[in-house]
């Protein structure tokens, strides 16, 4: 066993990306997790609103049967998105300042799917919980840093082609 200790954005990120596990998406399995003073405040991954039968359950994707291609048509997915579902379980107090991690793995091969960053909406939504940073995984040991200010400033959320 090594002695070298792992990066605490690595050791995080490992949590989201446990958490996709518990996806039940069949396109793209996404784990989130929100981090504040070195304590996680809550987690979420993608699927269908409580009570809601799942993709899984159903066998069946929308967008998928459809050829819709990544970052668009959500409305015509099941899902609440993983970001989402982190933010609704946390209380804005805790993540005013905050860092979110996330990190996806590819529906059908199970590999870890980097080079993404939150879509529009919740983008929209990680402002206005207060969050500083989003950090996504590109592979196990590197990763993307993403300053929510920028976002602000740049006001890009109208892009199309962004997100998963």
């Amino acid at each position: 066993m090594s002695n070298v200790r792992k990066d605490k954005n690595n050791y995080y990120l490992d949590i989201a990306q446990t958490v996709a596990e518990r996806s039940t998406c069949l396109r793209r399995l996404f784990g989130a997790i929100i981090v504040q003073n070195d304590e996680i405040i809550s987690t979420g991954y993608n699927g269908a609103p409580r009570g809601r039968a799942n993709c899984t359950d159903l066998m069946s994707c929308m967008r998928e049967k459809l050829n819709v291609p990544r970052g668009q048509r959500y409305e015509l997915c099941r899902s609440v998105h993983a970001e989402a579902n982190c933010i609704i379980s946390a209380p804005r107090t805790s993540m005013i300042g905050a860092v979110i991690y996330l990190a996806g793995l590819d529906g059908k091969t199970g590999e870890l799917d980097g080079g993404v960053e939150p879509c529009s909406m919740c983008k929209r939504l990680i402002i206005n919980a207060g969050l500083e940073k989003v950090i996504v995984r590109n592979t196990p040991t590197e990763y993307t840093v993403y300053n929510v200010s920028d976002w602000i400033e740049h006001d890009t959320s109208l892009d199309l082609n962004e997100g998963y």
